[in-house]
């Protein structure tokens, strides 16, 4: 997994960052299927520790890389798919003004099975002055 993100870095399609709390790894946030052209879009995932949720570090890590890739990496738009019953990442979308997009059936194979997920997006023009960050 870590050549394979090492490559797609080097290659200009994968952005892998450490949230830290502290000094602490407290998870990992990835921008992935970053495309240019004109398409200028990319995924974003993210997780953290059980002892870290709750306390505004998801979003804040959401918001930075967000305001990163759609201004100095010049994307235009981020997705965020998350599994429905995950109503933690629910809210640090919801919290950050992404767009319900709807429901991805079967849309990826995670323990064993094909798995639905919730669709959210936001693009530049959704931005204001203060950007995401700004939205906290």
């Amino acid at each position: 997994m870590l050549r394979t993100q090492r490559e797609q870095g080097r290659a200009g399609r994968v952005l892998a960052f450490g949230i830290t709390v502290d000094g602490s790894l407290a998870g990992q946030l990835n921008v992935s299927n970053i495309e240019s052209g004109a398409f200028r879009s990319c995924t974003m995932g993210y997780w953290v520790g059980e002892v870290y949720a709750g306390r505004g570090v998801t979003p804040t890590a959401v918001a930075l890389a967000g305001d990163y890739v759609l201004r100095a990496g010049n994307l235009h738009r981020i997705e965020i798919n998350i599994r429905p019953e995950n109503l933690a990442s629910l809210a640090v979308v919801r919290k950050l003004g992404f767009r319900d997009e709807g429901l991805r059936p079967n849309y990826l194979h995670i323990d064993g099975a094909w798995r639905d997920h919730l669709s959210f997006a936001i693009t530049s023009e959704d931005l204001g002055p203060r950007g995401l960050i700004g939205r906290l």
